[in-house]
């Protein structure tokens, strides 16, 4: 034990923070409950008590073992609709079973070739105990995290270039001043990302930072930046892949938007298989293009060797603008699009494998370094061999081109270069549905991204992302160019708030070293600073002015989900009076003060602290009963409602629905012949209404003993072909609707089977 301490301290003597063990967890989804609603409970639980032991033992007995112990082989739910004939469960520990089958297979040849296909494409489903091993190692994080990173070199020097041959030729000789300042701010920024990653081991993205250093609000509006520049991400970086293939193959350009959405399908189905599928799945062309980039640099450094390191003069182009601090400032920053991607490592902490965040500070060097390596390299070659940017081909191909005039090699840089931007896209599918699960835990986003899908992969962010992406790359018909001056501000943003927040983190905790370590991330946060204001002004008119009204918006949405969990946990939380004992009646007419909430705020007017509505019958003696059984013929379906409802040993009746008095006269003799064993109320809808005459009257009883828990037992038919369901009303499910907004009123139904 002590060695393993020692391995996980730091050079510097510190030991990073401690956390939970496993942040990514199926579990997550059930959060446990807090002391104070423990207490509750158990105060709860000794009501529960005292008011089972008024039961006779007779009517608490099971008549069947729930356990299935009885049994040599458990039962197998029994086929109808669309259920098909799995073996649900096998008998393991007692009072517990384990579920065999993943999921509830849809029944038929359709569902059948579904379900075939599903497992064909996904594979089948892993275990919640396969978590660990679903966790990425150092080799498949590289290039499944860097794809987006170390795909922009591809396009980042042309992008500073583009703005300075604005100036005219003779500016272009400012490339490597600027490459030299943008490769120290990478330095800075992935240096800084390091210290994060230390200082938050279990998740060290920009919104956990920001939110945890400068507040909630801070951080949704970095998880904004973000949120925008990963779904950029997807649909660019596909419109620039399926712009490289169909530069090469001119006939495929009709088919583009066909193209770009079977290639956005595929990153679907690859991500959704699970993290190490697609790290095998998209490992090997990242690798490849770098495999393919430092063989160009070694080739073109050896042919300017060969001419002395001479540069050669690059052609003659006009000045459009003057050369003045504006124009440098905008390549800067068009050059720091090389940036985008940088972040992801610190996003997917929890996603490596033990020791999480050294071997993601590990990852995180690697990757900074190579796109060191490569931007500076790109563009020293560039250079050297006098390029300008041209509008029918890119920087990359010409030096290719020059360096290559022969052979496969060329078409090798071409391809690799291609598939590494599409799958660039990648890296968003890693880090959008990880950043929705860190928001959804903190309730500023649906709780379903929450939800890990039956191959481990947050499977609602990874769909929400791909048919975002889909959407814009659609009405853009796939060229989605004009999108790309949003790339700097949403990201930058991010960085700006996560490294000034960082400051913040270390000038409060104050460990060994924070003022050296506090200033490294200040730093990084003036370089993102300047970066990001000045990716604001100079492109607001070209489309950044879509950043600065969609991040409030996005973060006034948040704000708003979080207002509706808030008042959804204010109302479901446990309570109990000051007594210790469970909540009383309230009586209708009295209207207890509210107490504060965890918050400090005060309920509602009218509700108990912490349920409202919900806090009647906690407990069994606290809740009185009445049955309504809605019956429109005495045939089988209206008798086992009956036998149901008078089973359950409380008071009920019947209510009749008819249009006319000749038609409720009719009924109420056939009621008679049946005995009249149960009270029956006749109401006349001379409109021939059903459901709102009968909403209205469980309303009106409701209203008037709101302390009476009403349950409406209504017989529903269940077909098994789902085209026969037209043929059907479906009554109750109408009815069920209309009343689920009234509290203290149950609505269930007794399902008759027809089978054919």
């Amino acid at each position: 034990m002590a060695g393993r301490q020692r391995a996980d301290r730091n050079r510097d003597g510190t030991t990073p923070p401690e956390g939970p063990s496993n942040v990514f967890s199926p579990s997550a989804e059930f959060p446990p409950l807090n002391d104070a609603e423990l207490a509750a409970l158990r105060e709860i639980g000794r009501a529960w008590g005292a008011a089972l032991r008024d039961h006779p033992p007779d009517e608490t007995e099971l008549p069947l073992d729930p356990n299935l112990d009885q049994h040599d082989h458990p039962p197998t739910p029994s086929r109808f609709g669309r259920l098909a004939r799995v073996e649900m469960f096998r008998t393991g520990r007692r009072e517990e079973l384990t579920a065999t089958g993943a999921e509830n297979v849809s029944g038929g040849r359709l569902g059948r070739a579904t379900g075939r296909l599903r497992r064909l494409l996904l594979g089948p489903p892993l275990a919640s105990a396969a978590v660990l091993q679903e966790r990425m190692r150092k080799l498949v994080a590289l290039p499944v995290l860097s794809s987006d990173l170390l795909s922009s070199v591809a396009y980042g020097p042309e992008a500073m270039l583009a703005v300075l041959v604005l100036a005219g030729s003779g500016a272009l000789g400012l490339s490597l001043p600027i490459a030299a300042a943008l490769v120290v701010l990478m330095i800075a920024v992935g240096t800084s990302y390091r210290q994060t990653v230390y200082a938050y081991p279990h998740g060290a993205g920009s919104y956990l930072v920001a939110s945890d250093s400068l507040g909630p609000r801070f951080g949704l509006t970095a998880a904004a930046g973000l949120i925008l520049d990963y779904v950029l991400t997807v649909s660019v970086s596909v419109a620039a892949g399926i712009s490289a293939i169909t530069s090469a193959l001119p006939g495929l350009a009709p088919y583009t938007v066909p193209l770009g959405l079977l290639v956005i399908a595929g990153l679907l189905a690859g991500n959704l298989r699970g993290v190490r599928s697609a790290g095998k799945l998209f490992a090997a062309p990242t690798y490849l293009f770098i495999v393919a980039i430092l063989l160009l640099f070694a080739v073109g450094l050896a042919r300017a060797a060969g001419r002395g390191f001479e540069p050669v003069p690059p052609p003659p182009v006009g000045a459009v603008e003057g050369l003045g601090l504006l124009v440098v400032l905008r390549a800067f920053a068009s050059g720091a699009a090389s940036m985008t991607g940088i972040e992801a490592v610190a996003d997917a902490v929890p996603a490596f494998r033990p020791v999480e965040w050294r071997q993601a500070r590990t990852t995180l060097t690697w990757m900074v370094g190579i796109l060191v390596v490569l931007f500076a390299g790109l563009t020293v070659l560039i250079d050297f061999n006098g390029l300008v940017p041209r509008a029918d081909e890119t920087l990359l191909s010409q030096l290719a081109r020059q360096t290559f005039p022969s052979g496969p090699w060329y078409a090798l840089v071409q391809a690799a270069t291609t598939l590494v931007l599409l799958l660039a896209a990648n890296t968003a599918f890693n880090d959008f549905p990880r950043l929705l699960f860190f928001m959804a835990r903190d309730d500023y986003a649906p709780r379903r991204f929450l939800h890990m899908g039956d191959r481990l992969a947050f499977s609602n962010g990874i769909v929400a992302l791909a048919v975002t992406a889909a959407l814009i790359f659609v009405a853009f018909g796939g060229y989605t160019q004009s999108l790309i001056p949003l790339y700097a501000v949403g990201v930058f943003l991010a960085f700006t708030l996560s490294q000034s927040g960082m400051v913040m983190h270390w000038r409060r905790h104050r460990v060994r070293h924070w003022r050296r370590r506090a200033a490294v991330n200040a730093v990084g946060a003036a370089l993102c600073a300047i970066v990001l204001v000045t990716a604001a002004v100079t492109k607001f008119v070209d489309g950044a002015w879509v950043v600065v009204v969609a991040v409030p918006l996005l973060v006034l949405l948040c704000l708003h989900i979080r207002s509706h969990y808030d008042a959804m946990r204010q109302a479901l939380t446990l309570a109990t009076a000051p007594d210790g004992t469970p909540p009383p009646e309230p009586d209708q007419h009295d209207e207890p003060a509210g107490e504060p909430d965890r918050a400090g705020e005060p309920d509602r007017a009218g509700e108990p602290a912490g349920g409202g509505d919900l806090d009647v019958g906690l407990t069994p003696a606290q809740v009185r009963h009445l049955v309504v059984v809605p019956v429109a013929r005495l045939n089988l379906a209206a008798l086992r409602a009956l036998a149901y409802a008078t089973s359950l040993g409380q008071p009920a009746f019947a209510v009749h629905l008819s249009p006319e008095p000749e038609e409720a006269d009719r009924f109420r003799r056939q009621w008679e012949i049946w005995g009249s064993h149960l009270r029956l109320e006749t109401i006349i809808s001379p409109y021939r209404a059903v459901i709102a005459p009968l909403a209205q009257y469980v309303g009106a009883l409701h209203a008037a003993r709101p302390d009476v828990t009403l349950t409406v037992v209504v017989p529903e038919i269940v077909v098994r072909h789902l085209w026969h369901q037209l043929l059907h009303t479906r009554t109750e499910l109408r009815l069920r609707r209309a009343l689920r907004d009234l509290p203290g009123v149950v609505v269930t139904s007794v399902p008759v089977h027809v089978p054919e």
